[in-house]
């Protein structure tokens, strides 16, 4: 096929799986990227021929992060390039891989402080890529593709392994994980949610699972505490605390695991390091593995020169072509176009009938997301919150569209984002408009204390719940947002708790309206020096509707270390909360 004047030169392979993504990208490179992938490119699939050059003249650099477990793989790809001199429109290609944890690149790029010293990244999954894109001030970035995949199991040990009937007996996840856990059976690790993708994948996987039952969020909470308690700080920590089997110092070690939840490309890497005698056995759950998909992306394109994005699609069509597939392969991944995943499935501890081979699980939204990162973060370290709900006489006011008034979906969504904390959480509740008791413009609802606590015939949840139902607009009450925030803020911090995320939760549809409060300078004067960063107490604040002040909410909940939230449609709040939640946790951490 002809060269097309617009692409890089090399034909290269197309990279694997370069899949149109549902979520709207004005990103005019990562198009280009795309149909330079898809365009002309048969030839190199079929002879696998590339440009070669005599000898390097010119050179174009690429700097590429990518996840530790996939850059080995990247870094042979670069390094076969450079030593076959692979050109990108005449220039040879010289392509720098640095292993980085996609956590700490996704929470960079969101702070959008200066230019990143990459022009590539390559997370283990798209999750983070989605959670940059979330946020407005971060550095924009572009999916061109996916580059391999890997699905997530439980590996165990043999003679635990044998234990649960493997290979022969098949288990779904909630079935798998709650026999491992149950009486401690089965000593069951796994890495941190917050910053591990395969950590955060099955969890939302089996939080999603057991939501199917009535109970679900008190059983999804229960199980995520359960998995805390042997939870490392990263995937390479994790597999470090795997017993060896045949040692019985290691096996009878409390502190080691005898089964772990991780990718079947981890499973291969440590089998082909430990070998036949050392090797885990994988357990891939009948309900559906979820999948660390790898995906090829273009960071801050609008500051990339036109030889930086021709060279990363010709980057991307070497990682696609038979030799950067056959690189992958090497070290446990998956690619589309590649062979059966027989032999990567079996090196990594799969064996018939294991469903290895079926379709993986549908992906988790970005609400399943966040709602198993709020869970995860009040779970590990149990919360204390009182929750301040704006009771004038606006939330009243019907939502477009749900023939509620803004009250009624406000209390229904503080309700869901209820069920999702823990008996050991103490939640409070306050309600707030002008002269609501006396003088002051709040009433404390109810005490900020344990959930689990028996309080006469029911307990605190219970005493909430009724609260959170009972709740009514004040006919002609006004917004007494300043002095409320003070009096909330200050009491939160004077009964601050060690070692549980402390937060305030305000919920308003509106501006301050008391004529006689303080000023907004005032407020945020003494909100200052209330605050401690030794005993952080954020405060998160919501503004529902068209009525309220974002920059306002954004300035009073920021200098207390929170965030300030604009939502159309009070149904979001939940969702709000529990994201706000993990924000505050991880600046708290």
């Amino acid at each position: 096929m002809g060269r097309h004047s617009s692409m890089p030169d090399a034909h290269g392979s197309a990279a694997a799986d370069p899949r149109p993504r549902p979520r709207g990208r004005s990103v005019a490179v990562a198009t280009a990227l795309v149909l330079a992938v898809a365009a002309g490119t048969a030839f190199a699939v079929r002879s696998d021929l590339l440009d070669l050059g005599d000898a390097c003249g010119r050179t174009v650099h690429l700097d590429v992060v990518a996840s530790p477990d996939v850059a080995p793989a990247l870094r042979t790809t670069a390094d076969r390039a450079r030593e076959r001199n692979v050109t990108s429109d005449g220039s040879c290609l010289d392509v720098t891989v640095t292993p980085r944890d996609a956590y700490k690149v996704a929470d960079a790029l969101r702070a959008g402080k200066g230019a990143p010293d990459f022009q590539v990244w390559v997370p283990d999954a798209d999750l983070w890529v989605r959670r940059v894109e979330r946020t407005a001030r971060a550095t924009r970035v572009s999916v061109a593709g996916n580059i391999a995949t890997s699905p997530i199991g439980v590996a165990m040990a043999p003679a635990a392994a044998k234990g649960f009937g493997w290979p022969g007996r098949t288990y779904t996840w909630t079935q798998l994980t709650g026999a491992a856990t149950a009486d401690d059976k089965v000593r069951l690790g796994a890495a941190d949610p917050a910053r591990s993708s395969t950590g955060l994948l099955a969890l939302t996987k089996l939080a999603g699972a057991a939501r199917g039952s009535g109970d679900g969020d008190t059983r999804a909470a229960a199980l995520a505490k359960i998995l805390s308690r042997r939870t490392s700080d990263s995937d390479a920590q994790l597999m470090e605390t795997v017993a060896r089997p045949g040692s019985g110092t290691e096996e009878g070690d409390p502190r080691r695991n005898q089964a772990v939840i991780l990718s079947e490309q981890a499973a291969f890497a440590h089998n082909a390091e430990a070998g036949a005698g050392a090797s885990l056995d994988l357990f891939y759950p009948k309900d559906g593995s979820p999948e660390l998909n790898y995906p090829f992306t273009l960071v801050g394109e609008d500051s990339l020169t036109t030889e930086q994005s021709r060279a990363a699609v010709r980057f991307m069509t070497l990682l696609g072509a038979p030799d950067g597939r056959a690189a992958l392969a090497k070290e446990g991944f998956r690619t589309d176009g590649g062979s059966s995943p027989d032999a990567v499935a079996s090196r990594a501890g799969a064996r018939s009938p294991q469903p290895y081979a079926e379709p993986t699980s549908r992906p988790p939204t970005d609400e399943e997301i966040e709602k198993t990162l709020g869970m995860w973060t009040i779970t590990v370290q149990s919360a204390r919150i009182t929750t301040v709900v704006d009771a004038s006489g606006s939330m009243a006011n019907p939502v477009p569209g749900r023939g509620q008034s803004r009250m009624e979906v406000t209390k229904a969504s503080m309700l869901a984002a209820l069920s999702t904390f823990t008996p050991e959480d103490e939640i409070g509740l306050w309600e707030f408009s002008t002269l609501l008791d006396g003088a002051r413009d709040y009433k404390k609802l109810v005490p900020t204390e344990r959930l689990g606590d028996r309080k006469g015939s029911g307990t605190q949840r219970d005493r909430l719940s009724a609260a959170f139902t009972s709740l009514r607009p004040v006919a002609g009450g006004a917004t007494g947002l300043y002095d409320t925030t003070l009096a909330a803020y200050k009491e939160a911090t004077a009964s601050y708790r060690s070692g549980k995320f402390n937060a305030v939760v305000l919920v308003t549809d509106g501006v301050n309206e008391d004529p006689g409060s303080m000023s907004r300078s005032t407020l945020l004067k003494r909100l200052e020096i209330l605050t401690d960063p030794e005993r952080p107490v954020p405060l998160i604040a919501i503004a529902v509707g068209p009525d309220t002040d974002k920059d306002e909410v954004e300035q009073i909940a920021e200098v207390t270390g929170g965030s300030g939230h604009q939502v159309s449609d009070p149904a979001d709040i939940q969702q709000v909360i529990l994201r706000a939640i993990v924000e505050a946790g991880a600046k708290s951490g």
